[in-house]
């Protein structure tokens, strides 16, 4: 799912010959950052309770960045520097993306595995 992700990455800026869109590939790097550097690498923080300076923190940085994969295409776009099909190919690949992560945090919550 995450190859797929990054192939709709390529190919929204492939198709319309601008590379603009790369940017919100940026993005998918630093989402998973809080995570390692904050959670011990566990997504399990992200659903707790628990607070604190560095969860807090590493809440926000994951939520900023996620926010931050959706704008960049809006953006991009609403500057007129990519085209809407790209922006929507953008989006597809973010959705991917996110249930990439949905189904890594829920395999990482069973015990079986």
């Amino acid at each position: 799912m995450f190859s797929s992700s990054i192939l709709l990455q390529i190919l929204a800026c492939a198709i319309y010959n601008n590379w603009w869109p790369m940017l919100s590939a940026l993005m998918y790097v630093l989402v998973p950052m809080p995570c390692l550097f904050f959670g011990g690498g566990s997504t399990q923080f992200l659903t707790s309770r628990d607070g604190g300076g560095w969860i807090d923190a590493a809440k926000f940085l994951t939520g900023a960045s996620a926010v931050g994969s959706l704008a960049i295409p809006i953006i991009l776009r609403h500057a007129h520097m990519i085209e809407t099909g790209a922006m929507f190919i953008e989006f597809t690949s973010f959705f991917i993306f996110v249930c990439t992560v949905m189904c890594f945090h829920r395999a990482s919550l069973e015990d079986d595995w």
